[in-house]
């Protein structure tokens, strides 16, 4: 695979995914290789990454724990099978009580279990045991979500953990690099400024988006019909 011409932003999240695989094509020759996508935007990143490393593709399902009124702030993030992240100096500096906490937890614990049948249908998730696991989502910035991720996969006993982006702060590979094996970014910047900067095409993946490119990566006798799906 030639090198690619590394661009400061990235024309859209597939051509950021050829990107990405090219970074990670050292890993493809490891056995036992999974890579997991963070839904939504990181799938159509993720499928570049597994066609290229000819790797299986999933989802796995985390979701960031905005403040009240201030969604787009992370106090932190749950993933499927109750791993839980949460930034304490932000709960202390704002005075956030437990029982929000808690409430705001529950409703994204239910959002994890709609996007899991909506995504895999009765498809159980992968088991990753003694595997090579590639996270991949479309940027990183505080890195509270991936750190969730992690976790969650950290649980299931992989051989190894990878975080994989196009991009990433500095403060968030730093921060990722404490709890993962390898952080991988084509692009790690600083300032950060938001995600959507550093595409040219930021537009919100659909879950028919996520479903297509899952479907498109599995082997025909794995795909759910309509009525598991």
């Amino acid at each position: 695979m030639p090198a690619p011409v590394i661009p400061h932003r990235f024309p859209d999240r597939r051509a950021a995914g050829r990107a990405l695989a090219w970074a990670l094509s050292h890993y493809a020759d490891r056995p036992n290789l999974q890579v997991l996508a963070l839904p939504r935007g990181g799938v159509p990143v993720a499928y570049e990454v597994a066609q290229a490393l000819v790797a299986p593709l999933d989802v796995l399902l985390v979701r960031k724990l905005g403040v009240p009124g201030q969604v787009e702030l992370a106090m932190g993030a749950i993933a499927e099978q109750g791993a839980r992240v949460l930034n304490d100096d932000i709960i202390a500096e704002l005075g956030i009580p437990s029982r929000v906490i808690d409430e705001i937890t529950e409703l994204e614990q239910a959002e994890i279990a709609r996007r899991a049948r909506a995504y895999r249908g009765q498809r159980p998730p992968p088991e990753l045991r003694d595997k090579t696991v590639i996270i991949v989502d479309d940027g990183l910035a505080t890195g509270a979500t991936m750190h969730a991720a992690v976790n969650c996969v950290r649980l299931q006993q992989p051989r190894w953990i990878a975080v994989a982006v196009p991009v990433a702060s500095v403060e968030g590979a730093r921060h990722l690099r404490r709890v993962a094996d390898d952080v991988v970014a084509v692009l790690t910047v600083q300032p950060f400024y938001a995600l959507s900067y550093w595409y040219d095409d930021f537009h919100q993946t659909s879950d028919d988006e996520v479903r297509r490119l899952l479907q498109a990566a599995l082997p025909a006798s794995a795909v759910p019909n309509e009525e598991g799906a």
